[in-house]
């Protein structure tokens, strides 16, 4: 008895498509595609830009200037105290220095030095507390030595310390000879210098309050710009939007 497993015309049609494991799975032998996803979209890998997950916030902006600012000024108000202090001790140095005798004569001595008036010059004592003393202008000398109201100490770059004993006044520039004597028993040095006089100091003066206060000003001045640009910084970055979102906002397909 015989049965016909093939088709009407007697010969064999495998199955379509591959054929038939020992354990009864179809096998094919071509790789089917890859299902694609509905709508036929193609995959990405990644999001589009500005779709998906936030982005965060973008880097804080800065406060407004450094604290820097503030200490350097500061720092500029110091040094120019230090500053006008030096520049102060300085003049008045220098112009007590210039105004000491350069030489210095004992008494009974006669002495010839060049005054000019438009130098002020002084006669100056260095002698011990209340030691009595005369000078004068000898023969042949016209001036004047006039008792100063203001008691003047110089010293000079010996270090020795010279009193003002008296202003000397002269019509004209030239020679002109002194002298000077002391009680029995004393001791004393006469010398020629330079009156102080008060508009000497005023350079020194002016030093010591202008560079000390142009310092301090300029430090309060940055100090309250910095302070408020800070401040105006902080509010405006508080009254601003936290956006979460990247800078493109949110994805509208």
């Amino acid at each position: 008895m015989s049965h016909d497993f093939g088709n009407p015309s007697g010969g064999f049609t495998p199955p379509s498509g591959g054929f038939a494991s020992p354990s009864g799975t179809p096998q094919h032998s071509g790789r089917q595609p890859a299902p694609q996803p509905y709508g036929g979209a193609p995959s990405y890998g990644y999001a589009p830009p500005g779709y998906g997950a936030p982005q965060g916030p973008p880097p804080k902006a800065k406060a407004g200037p450094s604290i820097g600012w503030i200490v350097g000024a500061w720092l500029l108000a110091v040094v120019s105290v230090i500053a006008g202090i030096a520049v102060f001790a300085g003049g008045i140095l220098s112009t007590v220095s210039d105004a000491a005798p350069s030489a210095s004569h004992g008494p009974g001595e006669v002495f010839t030095v060049e005054l000019d008036p438009a130098e002020s010059p002084a006669l100056y004592v260095s002698a011990a507390q209340g030691t009595k003393f005369q000078c004068g202008f000898q023969e042949g000398s016209q001036g004047r030595l006039e008792n100063s109201s203001v008691r003047t100490t110089v010293a000079g770059s010996d270090g020795i310390p010279w009193e003002l004993a008296f202003r000397i006044g002269v019509d004209q520039a030239g020679e002109y000879k002194l002298g000077c004597s002391v009680e029995e028993g004393g001791q004393a040095r006469f010398g020629v210098g330079r009156e102080v006089a008060a508009d000497a100091l005023v350079g020194g003066v002016a030093a010591f309050f202008l560079i000390p206060g142009f310092g301090v000003l300029l430090a309060i001045v940055v100090t309250i710009v910095v302070l408020v640009k800070r401040s105006r910084a902080r509010k405006l970055e508080a009254a601003a939007p936290a956006g979460a979102w990247g800078p493109g906002g949110p994805y509208r397909g």
